[in-house]
């Protein structure tokens, strides 16, 4: 699961959209300020846990003006793959602006910084996204793209596990780019507290390591899904989910041991697993 726009989603939801009408506008304040807590037994970012299987915590605040325009920011612990040539955090800063482009249908455009504190140099990467959401009966339909231009932290810098094992770059200074293409769905169980949700994305991009012996889509191209529901309460939200991805062992083998539960080249963090998180809005 990815929890970086619970946050983000719950301000945006708050905040007006700056197609609606004068007069709801001036009732609205001009500026909100939301986010969200989380904590949960794994941080699957596209599919691939990067708290080597174990639990996070995780947090974000947003910032909307009711023209659409808002920043946030959202933070996680990491561990094992997901720690970025030594970082034991992730720090995201986010600006985007959101319209409406009809009675139902909202247009997101903005830019994610992926930050890795104490982590090793060249671990930062930018990525742009868009995100067009609709309304259709109970039913609420999300598809989005994430674009990482060509950027070092995200480059091919070892073609295998055991070329950074060894601390033999066969490719210093490589630059790669990253396409995530992905949809989201959630309808609301009528009369109960329950959304089921489903998610499918496609990562495309370098199919090796990156500086750090991570990657952002570690086998070139995969496929990662979720099936799941939230149950919300106030503003408590209990989510279990069952996350998976296609990358098999055998397809991910040149990459061992950096792609491995524990590093050790045995435990798989892109296989299928159920994620239970609990979510306080504030």
């Amino acid at each position: 699961m990815n929890f970086r726009y619970v946050a983000i989603g719950a301000a945006l939801v708050a905040a007006p959209a700056a197609a609606q009408s004068n007069e709801a506008a001036d009732q609205a304040p001009a500026v909100t300020v939301s986010g969200a807590v989380t904590v949960a037994s794994d941080y699957r970012f596209r599919g691939i846990s990067q708290t080597d299987r174990n639990m996070a915590v995780q947090g974000g605040i947003t910032i909307a003006h009711k023209s659409g325009v808002y920043i946030g920011t959202w933070a996680s612990n990491l561990a094992g793959w997901g720690t970025f040539g030594g970082a034991n955090m992730e720090l995201d800063l986010i600006a985007g602006y959101k319209a409406k482009l009809s009675d139902t249908g909202t247009i997101d455009v903005g830019l994610t910084w992926y930050m890795y504190p104490g982590g090793a140099a060249k671990t930062d990467f930018a990525e742009p996204y868009v995100k067009l959401s609709g309304m259709t009966g109970p039913a609420t339909l999300t598809a989005g793209a994430a674009y990482a231009p060509k950027q070092q932290a995200i480059g091919k810098w070892y073609a295998t596990g055991a070329d950074a094992a060894a601390g033999t770059y066969t490719g210093p200074g490589a630059k790669d780019d990253n396409l995530y293409l992905w949809g989201d769905g959630a309808v609301a169980v009528a009369g109960t507290p329950v959304t089921a949700k489903a998610h499918v994305g496609h990562s495309w991009g370098q199919d090796g390591l990156g500086p750090n012996a991570t990657a952002v889509a570690p086998t070139g191209a995969y496929w990662d899904w979720s099936l799941g529901a939230d149950v919300t309460l106030d503003r408590l939200t209990l989510n279990v989910s069952y996350v998976d991805t296609d990358i098999t062992r055998r397809a991910s083998r040149y990459l061992q041991p950096s792609f491995s539960e524990g590093q050790d080249g045995t435990g798989s963090i892109a296989g299928g697993t159920v994620v239970a998180s609990l979510t306080a809005a504030f």
